[in-house]
């Protein structure tokens, strides 16, 4: 009885000593989730730093979708009104795990949120949540790119006179600046009725639906709705960071109210990961 006694105190000491020195090889990290508010009639877009891999949704009650286009924007809305709270958890290329906790608003503190790196290696999740970059930032950002020495415009139409350029490309942190200037030499003034930008296919098959994806202006520098005969504008558009793959590219599309001299540029990946940066 006594050895058998002795075998168990033995054996439980050699557990617990192989199970500190086990403890002592692993340690714990609990990835705190983000706390995410989504609604009924708006979409709020995550940004990534790497590519989207792997959505798991906690219930029904919330719809997300990768943005047709791009590989690192998550677009999350409620599929129901006011559900109770759930989760949300995304992986992505370079293997990190995102956890949010998903809440119903009607009104979202914010539609636009950024995911960055953080250079800290003792982080499981080498990510904080950004939100949209504040105005000040942009106006002041945008301000030091309309001031900046023009290009040569190579990106640029023309229609009766009128002529749309890519007169400048700029980069600040997490936001590129998309700087037009519109040359209007004609006699009658160009009425504004859009100016927006849309990632699509480069080839675009006669009659068939081609998809393409919104991209949204964070801020507009110099934003006027008409332009008086023989003047010109310049504005600055400032939006999120994003490339595209090779099969798309980025139109930026000018519509005239009511008139027909519409323009369109059509910007390739080349061209904006050569944005040049700014202070």
């Amino acid at each position: 009885m006594k050895n058998f006694k002795l075998s168990r105190i033995i054996a439980l000491l050699f557990l617990t000593i192989s199970g500190k020195a086990w403890a002592q090889d692993v340690q714990l990290f609990v990835i705190e989730p983000f706390p995410l508010e989504i609604t009924y009639n708006k979409t709020v877009n995550l940004i990534f730093p790497y590519a989207i891999k792997s959505v798991d949704k906690g219930s029904r009650d919330i719809l997300a979708q990768k943005a047709k286009g791009v590989e690192n924007i998550l677009q999350v809305k409620a599929a129901t009104k006011h559900f109770e709270q759930t989760n949300l958890t995304v992986i992505t290329s370079d293997g990190k795990l995102y956890s949010f906790v998903v809440n119903y608003a009607e009104e979202p503190s914010q539609l636009n949120i950024e995911l960055i790196k953080v250079p800290d290696a003792s982080k499981p999740a080498d990510a904080v949540l950004e939100k949209e970059p504040n105005e000040q930032f942009l106006k002041n950002a945008a301000e030091h790119a309309s001031n900046e020495q023009n290009v040569s415009g190579k990106i640029n139409d023309s229609s009766h006179k009128t002529r749309l350029s890519l007169s400048g490309l700029y980069i600040n942190k997490e936001v590129i600046f998309y700087r037009l200037k519109l040359d209007n030499r004609s006699n009658i003034s160009y009425d504004i009725e859009s100016l927006r930008f849309f990632i699509i296919d480069k080839k675009r098959v006669k009659r068939t639906a081609t998809q393409q994806t919104e991209i949204n202006p964070l801020y507009v520098h110099g934003e006027t709705s008409v332009i008086d005969a023989n003047q010109s504008h310049e504005f600055v558009f400032a939006l999120s960071k994003f490339t595209i793959p090779d099969a798309k590219q980025l139109i930026i599309q000018l519509m005239e109210k009511n008139g027909g001299r519409h323009l369109e540029l059509l910007v390739q990946n080349r061209t904006i990961i050569q944005a040049k940066p700014i202070l």
